[in-house]
Parts: C-alpha cells; sequence; structure tokens
C-alpha cells in the first residue's frame, strides 16, 4: 500500500502554525522567526516532509536553478570550477544543473536550448563558445548569462576572465630571459578566446624582447592532439627543432612532457623548456613541476555569481566585463638550461 504523500499543510497542522508560514521557511529568501523555524522543522523531520521544488518555482516564478555549460571536464582546471561555482551558489540558494557541450558553438546551441527549456534563472557558460544569434535569444527570454574564462564579441554578455593576453606577454619574456632562442608555441582550440588572446599576448611579448615565433602546431586543448603536436615540432633534427614551448594549457603541457621524455627521450628542461597556463593541481606535482601562469579561481568565481546573481535581482546595468591578473609561477620545467 502506497502512503500518502506529506504536505505542507501536514506540517503546519503539527507545527501549529500557518501554510504561508510553511512556505516562507523553505523558500529560499525569506524567513520567519526563530520559534516558528523550530516548530516548523521540527514538524517536518517527524513527517519526513520534503518541499516540491519544481512546484514551487510555478507559484514563485523562480526555478532558484543555474544551468553550467561547460565543453570537457578532461583538464583538472574544470572540475575545479565546477566545484567552485557549484558550493557558492549553492550557499546562495540556488541548485546547479551541469550540461556537458563541445567547444563548437553548434553543439552549445542545442545545450543551450535545452537548458532553457529548464526554466532556469540563469546560465554560466564556461570552456564553451556561443553564438550571437543564440545569445540574443536567451538575452531575449530574460535569462542572464554570464561567460566564464571566455570572451564574445556580443557586447550584452557578461563575461569573466583571466588576462590571457598579459600571462602570454610574461610566459615569452620569461623564457627569453632564460636564454632561449627557438621558442615554439602549441595553440588551444583556435575558436577560443582564451586561445587568441594567449597567442596573442605570447606573440607581443616574443616580438618585444626582439624574437619572432619558431614554430606552431595545434592541440586543440585534447592530451592526444598536444602528444601529435609534440611529435611533429619535435621530429627535427636538435639544431632545427624548438628550445622552448608554451603550450596553450597546461592540460596539453602534460602531454608534451610526456611525449618529450619518455618517447624523444629528451630531458626538460635540459634540451627543451616547457610552459603552460592555468596552474592546474599536477603542474605542483614533482613529476611535472610545471612553470604556468596561475588563474586565481576563486577570485573568478566571486566575481561570476556576483554578476549572475545581480542581473537575477533585476539589475539592469550594462554588461559587465571582468578581466583579473594571473601570477607567472616559475618552477622548473623552465631553468635555464646552461648559464647565460
Amino acid at each position: 500500500m502506497v502512503s500518502e504523500k506529506v504536505t505542507s499543510n501536514d506540517v503546519a497542522r503539527l507545527a501549529g502554525v500557518s501554510q504561508s508560514a510553511v512556505s516562507r521557511f523553505f523558500t529560499p529568501g525569506t524567513s520567519v522567526s526563530k520559534r516558528t523555524a523550530e516548530k516548523i522543522k521540527a514538524a517536518a523531520d517527524e513527517l519526513g516532509y520534503r518541499p516540491n521544488v519544481l512546484a514551487r518555482s510555478l507559484i514563485t516564478g523562480k526555478s532558484r536553478i543555474i544551468g553550467l555549460v561547460v565543453a570537457y571536464l578532461e583538464n583538472y582546471f574544470y572540475p575545479d570550477v565546477v566545484e567552485r561555482l557549484s558550493r557558492l551558489l549553492q550557499d546562495k540558494g540556488y541548485h546547479v544543473l551541469v550540461f556537458i557541450s563541445s567547444l563548437a558553438a553548434d553543439k552549445v546551441e542545442e545545450i543551450t536550448q535545452e537548458i532553457l527549456d529548464y526554466q532556469v534563472d540563469g546560465i554560466v557558460l564556461a570552456s564553451a563558445n556561443m553564438s550571437s544569434e543564440l545569445a540574443a535569444r536567451c538575452h531575449a527570454s530574460g535569462v542572464p548569462i554570464v561567460l566564464f574564462n571566455r570572451l564574445q564579441d556580443d557586447e550584452k554578455l557578461s563575461a569573466v576572465t583571466s588576462d590571457n593576453r598579459g600571462g602570454g606577454r610574461m610566459l615569452a619574456l620569461h623564457l627569453v630571459e632564460t636564454g632561449r632562442r627557438r621558442i615554439a608555441y602549441i595553440a588551444g582550440f583556435e575558436g577560443a578566446s582564451t586561445q587568441r588572446d594567449r597567442e596573442r599576448g605570447f606573440r607581443e611579448g616574443l616580438d618585444e624582447a626582439g624574437q619572432a615565433l619558431f614554430a606552431r602546431d595545434v592541440g586543440n586543448f585534447r592530451y592526444e592532439e598536444a602528444q601529435a603536436a609534440a611529435r611533429r615540432l619535435f621530429a627535427a633534427p636538435e639544431a632545427e627543432r624548438p628550445d622552448a614551448v608554451f603550450v596553450c594549457n597546461d592540460h596539453m603541457a602534460f602531454a608534451v612532457m610526456d611525449v618529450l621524455r619518455f618517447e624523444l627521450n629528451l630531458t626538460i628542461p635540459g634540451d627543451v623548456a616547457v610552459v603552460g597556463f592555468d596552474d592546474v593541481p599536477p603542474a605542483r606535482w614533482p613529476s611535472y613541476n610545471l612553470t604556468t601562469i596561475r588563474q586565481s579561481v576563486d577570485d573568478m568565481v566571486a566575481e561570476t555569481v556576483a554578476t549572475l546573481l545581480s542581473a537575477i535581482e533585476g539589475d539592469v546595468s550594462p554588461a559587465r566585463r571582468v578581466c583579473l591578473p594571473g601570477a607567472l609561477v616559475v618552477r622548473g620545467s623552465s631553468q635555464p638550461a646552461k648559464p647565460i
């Protein structure tokens, strides 16, 4: 025999309070007196009552759900971001619905349309690209969007990023200062603003130091593709191959380092200096000891949540573009190969 579902009216009767008090107790952003809250909680626990979140959203017009779109979780950077964003949003009374998309804008359109069907209160788009057409549709529907670690040309979209261009420049100057002269670059996904900005800053830093990029290949932010790029770049004789390489993110840099050491029998940093971008946990492991740019993830997450919730709460100010500085972290992978 199936027992009848416990309702808020049952809780109200047992607690000796009104049904509206029970509703306020279970609605984020509202409150009741401490004594009333204690009675409602005790009654709810005794009856095993759980509020119907979906039904409540129909009444309030707010789902308290945030859609979070990520292109991939293979890179250590994004599971960390998902966890920190989820924790902070939960602290603010929101639930997070995670969707896995791809780097390509057409797939993001499919996913984002699905998210809109869930009546989310807002969207955080991380590691993926959104077309201007889809952005316009979301904007017209009144659903706020914040881009995380990405930029778009659409001025109506708020975005929170690191200073990718400045980070690329710092890495170029660092490699030159360590005496490297044949400096290569392995790019990420060509359509990503992070890739474009990091490469732009890197080339500017080399130019500032009187050098030109020695060689270039593409890893598309994928481990296997970064491995293949390393094999192509370093297949030449010693005098014709790079003596340093900036890999667009740490995830790909680990792949490059594995190929250099275990397939090509090259030493790091003796034969080749390697630098990355992000400062994910394995970068600090002795097996990699990777020089990289540290992104201020906590600050990025805090700015993203503040921007999104402000828009959800009705702020009609122009879109925010927040660019946070990164820090150069020098480790063993880029030490000078010999005195200079």
